[in-house]
């Protein structure tokens, strides 16, 4: 064998699935029982499943998943702000918009991730059958001028903190939660830190640690601090 045969890659990438009975399936399923409520999906073979469903059918989707498919384990409920920050890269101040700039920039185009969306705000959650080993992600639209949703927590009550700090963060309201309380703020906090258009005024007036420049160290007569 040639120097040249010996060293050729042989490695294989692991083929990638084409079908998925049970997320299929699992699809066909919710989509039998839901109907129209059932308004985006997307599924990756061997992977995940992701659903979008309408607002006014979030509660009975999680009591669909819970109480007839098995899907018991509570894993996460929050939301996302699809909404392009207009302050401009904050985590990299030195390259920030500044506040004046980004109040007269032109927006950028607002796109939603898998299974689509059509609003600037969605909330998000995650349940999963420990049976089957299968996990499910779940998105709702929230328009911008009614910013509530039905809580799940008569059906999961792990949703509960998860819930509270969406309302804190986000201000969304969830519809049949009572104790919509703080969790991190005080309870005089006027605004919701989440959202894209909150100011962090902080990462304005002075640099975050890890992205200013740090001093040489002092040349000790033997060249040794130089780099």
């Amino acid at each position: 064998m040639s120097s040249a045969d010996s060293s050729t890659d042989t490695t294989e990438e692991a083929p990638v699935a084409e079908t998925d009975e049970a997320r299929e399936a699992l699809l066909a399923r919710l989509s039998d029982e839901l109907g129209d409520a059932l308004v985006g999906s997307h599924l990756v073979a061997g992977d995940d499943l992701w659903i979008r469903i309408a607002r006014d059918s979030w509660l009975e989707s999680a009591r669909l998943l819970r109480t007839d498919l098995g899907f018991a384990y509570f894993s996460f409920l929050s939301a996302i702000d699809w909404m392009p920050s207009p302050y401009g890269r904050s985590m990299e101040s030195q390259v920030d918009l500044s506040l004046e700039d980004a109040a007269s920039a032109d927006p950028e185009p607002t796109e939603q991730g898998v299974a689509g969306g059509d609003t600037r705000f969605q909330i998000l959650a995650r349940v999963n059958d420990v049976s089957s080993h299968l996990g499910i992600t779940l998105k709702a639209d929230v328009p911008d001028d009614d910013l509530s949703i039905s809580s799940w927590i008569d059906v999961y009550p792990g949703v509960n903190w998860h819930e509270r700090e969406c309302w804190e963060m986000f201000g969304i309201e969830f519809s049949g939660h009572s104790n919509l309380e703080h969790l991190y703020l005080p309870g005089a906090f006027e605004g919701h830190p989440m959202r894209k258009d909150y100011p962090l005024l902080a990462r304005h007036v002075k640099p975050w640690p890890g992205i200013v420049d740090v001093e040489a160290m002092p040349d000790d007569g033997d060249g040794e601090g130089e780099s």
